[in-house]
């Protein structure tokens, strides 16, 4: 299958595809951070190049119910708000036969500017053998919601809460962000043997 992992720089779902035997390539304005096949730029520069599948990761920074506070603290955050909503809403109509657009849960505007799309699916790392929790919605088209793997809430739920919501918790550092962009080795894993 002709997979394309869109806005992924870390490779994590694009290897999981590739080693599945899949033709998997990462596409993200920055390098990768794994080795394999990966075009840095934008990517619509490629989408039209006949995939079978697309797992998508837009930039959620001005979408997400988390920031929506910044939104009145900032007017110019406004504007980049309608272009990431136009951004996603490209990725989600895109001419591809099987789609997974993944995203943190959205604010009210995030959801006005997208149109009437709710999100196919809420995972969460722990379903997947992670102990952490980071509500992750997926919306997909084509495509059959993930069934969790292996899920450890309750070893997860006896953790203090600085380890259950690690992300969240991280200090400020230069590749926070980074950090809390990578998609969980096992959400991974499961999009590539349960969509592959």
């Amino acid at each position: 299958m002709k997979v394309l992992i869109a806005c992924e720089y870390s490779g994590t779902v694009r290897q999981a595809f590739s080693d599945l035997g899949h033709d998997a390539i990462s596409c993200d304005l920055l390098p990768t951070d794994k080795p394999g096949e990966h075009y840095q730029g934008d990517v619509f520069d490629i989408i039209n190049d006949g995939f079978d599948l697309m797992v998508a990761h837009p930039p959620c920074t001005f979408l997400t119910n988390a920031g929506v506070v910044h939104l009145h603290k900032d007017p110019k955050r406004w504007l980049q708000l309608f272009d990431g909503a136009e951004f996603f809403k490209k990725l989600l109509n895109a001419d591809i036969p099987k789609k997974c657009i993944e995203n943190p849960i959205m604010h009210k505007y995030a959801k006005r500017l997208i149109g009437d799309v709710r999100q196919s699916q809420v995972v969460q790392p722990w379903m997947f053998g992670h102990k952490e929790q980071k509500a992750t919605c997926l919306w997909l088209d084509g495509l059959p919601k993930l069934t969790e793997t292996e899920n450890v809430k309750d070893e997860m739920m006896l953790l203090p809460k600085n380890q259950i919501q690690r992300l969240h918790y991280l200090p400020p550092s230069t590749d926070r962000w980074k950090l809390r962009s990578t998609t969980y080795q096992g959400i991974a894993n499961a999009m590539a043997s349960q969509w592959g």
